[in-house]
């Protein structure tokens, strides 16, 4: 006879082969190692659980039950709860028994869910979780019923259920994704999220979010469900669905990190980064410390920028950069009905900038064009405007090359005149400076002349924010159009023609982009060893000379450039000093090309002296063919001149050779390009050309390089950005710990007195003078001279001029 104990001193009779006591632990630790003996048991205990099952069915039918569920007799709870957990650990090794239970396990908690008191309902739901690991039932059957457990007002039973769907569908999908089994699920999911009730909606909504976040399901059918969502009868719905979309637009402060990683890192992950030789040993050895300083920073400038862009389109090949947004079916349909939610709600200010700001990214990203957006914008540019920085960011972002500049034409004027004044803050011109540079730069047909040129001028602005900001306008149209400049302001730039696009312009590709790199190798491989044999001749000149010296000649040979640049970048000074350094700059090239006529004129020179020795000395020659005698002197001049002249024959017969060897080299290429042919070879060596074409141009440019349109579109404009370099006002609680953190280095504050005091050691030189032990004559001679200060004191005391009387003159 056994003996069944439910709990502590609760004993259940069974039928059994002894008598002996056992808790349902160790019976069911028993059934699972030893199924076919423990029938009995099984059947007992499965008759118990529909028994009280069917009592607590008819305890409910009487309305036995309180506001938190049945109390009337709180044991039948407990009894079932238990055998339901037991059956559920036992149902995989009775299959056939039990084959009913897990379907009536879940009809019972789907029927009784919102009636059932916590405790019980707790366990019945940790027993279904049990099958469905165990895969006794599918997820699919009981997706529904934890998504509705879901909406009851238990914490701990909500939590249980959400971690339950998230984990069972990452299992799902952890070795392969079966697209027909995830379909299904997301239909449940998505069924839920268009309903009206907004406690499913939102349960529906938190999981996909939290799957879509997972990478699990990181479809675009999850992407469009979860951005319609916004249109939710719910304004919780909406508010949630707007702070997940605009989660992934956070801006990640990557260039810093990125430059702050190690230069084995770097080049491990960019080995394209390719600096001339020549430059990189200027950089560190010619010139004085404070030019190779100033020259090391703009190599580092430069190599930082073609990371930075090989970084960027290595992002945009591998689609690492990743928004719902993106994936949007009807991206321009889903602007417009959100921007008329927008104009149509009453939600509040926060609610509204976080739409304008999520319509902007849209518009931005799939350059859209939704031309009543810009005048709804210009209503809110004003600087005392709440969070204005972000309504600018998102203005900014709105911005594309699509857009007719005829519509976005009031919205920029608006913030000219807004913010861009004499009599506007200093911070407010700051941001409105920062926002037409980010405008322009997407839109560069908005400027003209007059206006560029009075916004110049606030270079000369004392606020380094204000400053700043200028300069930084007038980079940007030093590479964009520089004739709209001033000329002392255009600088030196790459293109001095360079005119931005028209509207609806477009650059249409009609070969592999690059190519022509790969037809113009051999000019690039030519300047590389003209490049290569100055910095020999460079090298062996630094023997020879100090370092003034190398400073000075780089100087007149670079003509003042890359120093002139770096004032160009860093500080833009006032017009007299740009028109004394063109002034200096012009001298320096006439004084140079002074130089090189007289350089050319001393070599022509000796060139037809040495043609003359050598005229001279063949007629010895031709008279000697007669029989007479050389002269040894004219020989040797010419043996010496003929030696010159084969060295100059070698060298150019060598390189020759080479040209001949390089064209044999690429003779197989040259026909595959012919044919219209490339192999990976080519990709590869365009590759390369264009890490050294880009190289070269950022050393020209000072790391700064125009983005194109596609770029900027992946780009988000941070807020805080466009109010860099601005002092924003401290309050005293912020005044107060700025002054105690100066004075943390400090000792504490003493006299100088109370210091003297507190002096240990001994006496100072002065006090050592005082006890100086004097000579005898030493005091007479001081003692004298006192006796005579004072009497002189005393006879110019009775007699001191008092100036002219009036009548005597």
């Amino acid at each position: 006879m056994v003996s069944l104990v439910s709990g502590p001193a609760e004993p259940l009779s069974a039928s059994g082969r002894s008598s002996e006591k056992l808790s349902l632990p160790s019976l069911q630790s028993k059934m699972k190692t030893d199924p076919e003996g423990y029938g009995t048991e099984l059947h007992l205990i499965r008759s118990q659980f529909y028994s009280a099952l069917e009592l607590f069915q008819q305890q409910a039918a009487l309305n036995f039950s309180s506001i938190s569920g049945v109390g009337a007799d709180p044991t039948v709870a407990k009894d079932l709860g238990e055998r339901a957990m037991f059956l559920a650990h036992v149902t995989p090794f009775y299959p056939k028994q039990l084959a009913e239970f897990p379907s009536d396990l879940a009809a019972f908690l789907k029927s009784s869910a919102r009636t059932l008191p916590s405790g019980l309902r707790f366990h019945v739901t940790q027993a279904l979780i049990l099958l469905v690991n165990r895969k006794i039932i599918d997820i699919k059957d009981t997706l529904a019923l934890f998504m509705e457990l879901q909406t009851l007002d238990d914490r701990n039973l909500r939590k249980l259920a959400f971690s339950h769907v998230v984990h069972s569908i990452r299992r799902m999908n952890k070795n392969h994704k079966n697209e027909a089994k995830n379909r299904a699920l997301q239909n449940v999911l998505f069924a839920l999220l268009q309903q009206e009730d907004e406690a499913k909606a939102k349960r529906s909504l938190i999981t996909l979010c939290e799957l879509h976040r997972r990478k699990v399901w990181f479809d675009d059918r999850t992407a469009n469900a979860i951005c319609m969502a916004c249109f939710h009868s719910s304004s919780r719905i909406m508010i949630a669905v707007l702070s997940f979309l605009l989660d992934y637009e956070k801006i990640e402060d990557d260039d810093e990190d990125a430059d702050a990683l190690s230069s084995e890192d770097e080049m491990a992950k960019n080995p394209q980064v390719v600096i001339n030789k020549e430059t990189a040993y200027k950089a560190h050895h010619k010139g004085t410390t404070a030019s190779k300083k100033k020259k090391k920073a703009k190599l580092q400038r430069a190599i930082r920028s073609m990371k930075r862009q090989q970084r960027l389109s290595s992002e945009r090949s591998n689609n690492s950069y990743y928004s719902p947004l993106y994936h949007l079916k009807d991206a321009q349909g889903f602007v417009e009905k959100l921007f008329s939610r927008l104009q149509t709600c009453n939600e509040r200010f926060e609610v509204k900038m976080m739409m304008l700001k999520v319509i902007a990214r849209t518009v931005g990203l799939h350059r859209l064009i939704l031309l009543n957006f810009y005048p709804f914008l210009q209503r809110y540019v004003q600087p005392h405007q709440k969070d204005i920085t972000n309504l600018l960011a998102a203005a900014v972002q709105a911005c594309h090359d699509m857009v007719p500049p005829d519509a976005v034409d009031p919205l920029f004027k608006q913030i000219v005149n807004q913010f861009v004044h004499d009599r506007s803050r200093p911070e407010a011109i700051a941001v409105g400076l920062n926002v037409i540079r980010e405008i322009c730069l997407r839109m560069p047909l908005l400027m003209n002349e007059d206006l560029l040129q009075d916004l110049v001028l606030y270079k000369k602005s004392h606020e380094k924010a204000v400053s700043a900001a200028a300069r930084s306008l007038i980079t940007l149209f030093r590479e964009i159009c520089p004739s709209l400049l001033v000329k002392k302001d255009r600088g030196r730039p790459v293109d001095p023609k360079a005119k931005p696009k028209a509207y609806g312009e477009v650059n249409v590709l009609s070969n592999v982009p690059d190519i022509e790199l790969l037809e113009n190798e051999d000019e690039i491989d030519v300047s590389e060893d003209d490049e290569s044999g100055d910095e020999a001749a460079s090298i062996s000149s630094d023997d020879d000379n100090e370092d003034s010296d190398d400073e000075k000649s780089q100087y007149t040979m670079d003509g003042g450039s890359e120093d002139d640049d770096m004032v160009d970048e860093e500080d833009d000074e006032n017009g007299s000093i740009f028109e004394d350094e063109s002034d200096s700059d012009d001298a320096d090239e006439e004084e140079n090309d002074d130089l090189d006529e007289v350089e050319t004129e001393e070599l022509d020179a000796e060139e037809d002296d040495d043609y003359e020795e050598v005229s001279d000395s063949s007629k010895p020659d031709d008279s000697a063919g007669d029989g007479g005698n050389e002269d040894p002197n004219a020989k040797a001049r010419k043996r010496k001149l003929s030696d010159f002249e084969g060295q100059l024959i070698a060298a150019d017969t060598s390189l020759r050779a080479l040209k001949r060897l390089a064209e044999a080299k690429m003779s197989g290429s040259s026909s595959d390009l012919a044919d219209g042919i490339l192999s990976d070879e080519h990709f590869q060596k365009i590759k390369k050309l264009k890490a050294k074409k880009e190289a070269k141009t950022a050393l020209a440019q000072q790391g700064f390089k125009i983005p194109s349109s596609d770029q900027l579109s992946f780009k988000r404009v941070d807020p805080s950005k466009l109010e860099a370099h601005v002092r924003l006002k401290l309050n005293k609680e912020e005044r107060l710990a700025l002054v105690k953190a100066g004075r943390e280095d400090r000792g504490h504050y003493q006299a100088r007195t109370a210091i003297k005091q507190n002096k240990t050691g001994g006496l100072s030189n002065r006090q050592k003078e005082h006890k100086k032990y004097m000579p005898l004559a030493a005091k007479k001679a001081k003692a004298q001279r006192s006796r005579q200060e004072k009497n002189k004191k005393r006879l110019r005391s009775g007699k001191q001029f008092r100036g002219k009387k009036a009548w005597k003159q």
